[in-house]
């Protein structure tokens, strides 16, 4: 029994590692703009010409899966393979649900980004770092004005414990051979200082972290002696004033952003938003060809059991209602299998016994004339022997004719009961036409034939003399059907069906036709509308014709005449 698989075969990613991957992107795609962000804030640049590229390599082989996908559903399209247009239709509906979900938040994203730029550039960074830097200046420069004041208006040498205000230490050197030697602190001991600063007088350069929040000031009261006095700045005069270069910095950096905001946009959205838009598309494409594969076997084999072939059987491991409607076509095949094989049995024996009736009353008809033609020669050899010669000859004619009758009818009954060998040689169609033509237009002057659309480069795979047979049938059905005078037409045409080409040969004739009651048994052994005829010339000619793997039928119109049908395989010659 035939099977057929309902996994689609020609998937590029499976959907479960199209959903690995889906996942793994969005877990990048969260660090990665994560560290994008910060990356570029902190140095107020785009990504460079090598993160690009890095960045950009995952769209690129997302494009080019896309692509491939894309292409192979327009091919499938173009072939008119089964399911391409459904598959077609269901992936625009995935896609317009992604365009639907995605286009608000994209467009209340960029709206959002542009208010924000908007309101980025109205801020005067560059006035608030001026007026901020101007205070820190200005307020360090009263520290100084305030400390040097203290310097004029205090004697440190006679100082004990107990130190001006804002003054936080004081610390006293001598020198002692090559080196500044400590004889002195008084203050805060985070003040205290391992070596004098500096020999000369005056205020030394502020270095940090030692002189934080202070500033100091070199005294020498003589030559060998030297004093550090520390004022205090405050405890977040430091601190603040890193605030402010550091915010000053971020300030430098947003204007430079500002230049580039738009590209940063543009990049937002290919780096982070783009991937996960086609992975969307390329999973939907997935989705589709196997949602709808299973549903295409169904057809297809659905299409097979309507031409005849009760074999098919659908592979399934689904458990939901499309695996369940699988099983039940399954079981519904094989149950017509089942009754087609009893309806042709049935109806092998019915034709067997109706064409053993028809053939025993053909025969039983000429017997008849036989026994009568026998028992007159045997009543005339009895009673008048010298008569006898009158009546032998008409006598032995009859039997002799009836006997052929019944040799015909035997050899009719014998070909359409057996098989038919078909052939495998190419034959031409013109050339037995016209034999069967010249053979019956001497016989019948009164009948007109037309052949002149008979093409000759026309080759049919079949043998020579069943073709004859089949023209020879046709065309004595046909004049006939004149009674001896008419016009008969016959042509050649070729058709493409399934990719096959067929030679599809026609013959019309301008008779009485076919009745609506009669063209139902015009291919039943032994039906007949003729005295003499058997009812077996058109069965022969539709078995011969089927068995070569053609097809044969009939338009008939009442009054006005018939056309027969015929295509057989065939080809053109070269």
């Amino acid at each position: 029994m035939k099977t057929s698989k309902t996994r689609p075969e020609y998937s590029i990613i499976k959907v479960r590692v199209l959903i690995l991957i889906y996942s793994l992107l969005c877990v990048l795609t969260v660090l990665f703009s994560r560290n994008f962000f910060i990356d570029t804030l902190q140095n107020g640049q785009v990504p460079g010409q090598l993160n690009l590229i890095v960045f950009f390599t995952i769209p690129a082989v997302l494009f080019i899966i896309l692509g491939i996908s894309v292409f192979s559903l327009f091919t499938d399209i173009i072939l008119r393979r089964p399911g391409s247009k459904f598959n077609a239709r269901l992936l625009a509906y995935f896609i317009v649900i992604v365009l639907f979900s995605t286009t608000p938040i994209t467009l209340i994203t960029t709206t959002a980004l542009n208010q924000i730029v908007r309101f980025w550039n109205s801020i005067d960074s560059s006035s608030s770092t001026r007026a901020a830097n101007s205070f820190v200046a200005d307020n360090y420069s009263l520290h100084m004005e305030h400390f040097e004041n203290i310097l004029r208006q205090n004697d440190f040498s006679r100082i004990g414990a107990r130190l001006p205000q804002k003054i936080s230490a004081v610390q006293e050197f001598r020198h002692s051979g090559d080196d500044w030697m400590e004889t002195l602190f008084t203050g805060d001991e985070q003040m205290h200082l391992p070596s004098l600063l500096s020999p000369e007088s005056g205020f030394p350069p502020r270095e940090l972290p030692r002189d934080d929040n202070t500033i100091r000031y070199v005294q020498r009261p003589t030559q060998v002696t030297a004093r550090v006095i520390s004022y205090d700045l405050g405890g977040d005069f430091d601190w603040g004033k890193d605030v402010l270069e550091n915010q000053a910095l971020r300030f430098e950096k947003i204007n430079l952003l500002r230049e580039h905001i738009r590209s940063l946009l543009l990049y937002y959205y290919v780096v982070f938003l783009l991937p996960t838009l086609l992975m969307t598309v390329i999973i939907a494409i997935s989705f589709t060809r196997r949602i709808t594969h299973p549903i295409i076997e169904l057809t297809e084999a659905t299409r097979r059991v309507a031409e005849g072939n009760f074999s098919i059987q659908i592979l399934s491991r689904r458990n939901d209602e499309l695996g369940l409607l699988i099983r039940s076509f399954n079981a519904m095949v094989q149950d017509l299998e089942k009754s087609r094989a009893a309806l042709v049995k049935s109806e092998k024996i019915s034709i067997w016994q109706n064409m053993a009736q028809q053939l025993a009353h053909e025969i039983k008809n000429p017997l008849t004339p036989i026994k009568l033609s026998a028992e007159r020669i045997l009543r005339r050899w009895q009673n008048e022997p010298e008569r006898i010669g009158e009546i032998l000859e008409s006598s032995m004619m009859a039997i002799i004719q009836e006997t052929e009758g019944l040799s015909n009818l035997l050899n009719e009954f014998r070909t359409l009961s057996k098989p038919v060998e078909p052939s495998k040689s190419w034959t031409t169609l013109k050339e037995p036409i016209e034999e069967v033509i010249n053979t019956y237009s001497n016989s019948y002057p009164a009948v007109n034939f037309n052949f002149e659309y008979v093409e000759s480069n026309f080759l049919i795979k079949i043998d020579k003399n069943r073709l004859l047979q089949i023209l020879t049938n046709l065309v004595i059905n046909a004049i006939d059907a004149m009674n001896g005078s008419g016009l008969i037409e016959i042509r050649t045409d070729l058709v493409k069906k399934r990719e096959i080409n067929y030679c599809r040969i026609s013959i019309k004739d301008s008779g009485k036709g076919i009745n609506e009651e009669e063209s139902h048994f015009v291919f039943t052994p032994y039906f007949t509308t003729k005295e003499s005829g058997t009812g077996l010339g058109l069965p022969i000619v539709e078995r011969i014709v089927n068995d070569h793997g053609g097809a044969i039928w009939f338009d008939s119109a009442e009054g006005m005449g018939t056309i027969f049908y015929i295509d057989l395989p065939a080809e053109m010659a070269e």
